[in-house]
């Protein structure tokens, strides 16, 4: 299921200023989680992310992110035994204080992804989002420093 961008850009906030360490963690475990049992193989799973925007929409908060995950091995260090790396959009609400994950979406594969692409993101996000693809350099300095301190 697919649910597309209110088409409403006014609302958007750039970058990741907004966002806290708590709604960072719990973006991460949630895709940690959510993988830890399709990537099977590995001791430990870590997943870094970039974010591009956010909007909120009653209590809901939209994050526009492109994310990384991977799973390491202490035998292999800092090289990735499996994972992936794609855009994404998961939506948080705070309840009784704590945020959670009401809904994460992906863009379909082969055929279908450009225009799901479309539909998950606002226009503003989508150039950054398509420019990004294959394009994560900081992303993998981030994951390196989290596998070095695991590995320690």
């Amino acid at each position: 299921m697919l649910s597309g961008c209110t088409g409403n850009e006014a609302n958007l906030q750039d970058g990741d200023q907004h966002i806290t360490e708590e709604m960072n963690n719990v973006i991460s475990d949630y895709i940690v989680q959510k993988y830890s049992t399709i990537y099977s193989g590995t001791e430990k799973q870590f997943e870094v992310h970039k974010i591009y925007g956010t909007s909120k929409s009653n209590s809901v908060i939209s994050v526009y992110m492109w994310s990384y995950y991977g799973g390491f091995n202490k035998s292999s260090g800092i090289e990735s035994q499996s994972g992936h790396s794609l855009p994404a959009v998961i939506r948080l609400s705070k309840i009784k204080g704590n945020y959670s994950v009401t809904e994460y979406i992906e863009p379909q594969d082969g055929s279908l992804y450009q225009s799901s692409l479309k539909k998950m993101f606002p226009k503003r996000y989508l150039k950054l989002a398509q420019q990004d693809s294959g394009n994560i350099q900081d992303l993998q300095i981030e994951m390196d420093k989290k596998v070095k301190s695991w590995l320690e």
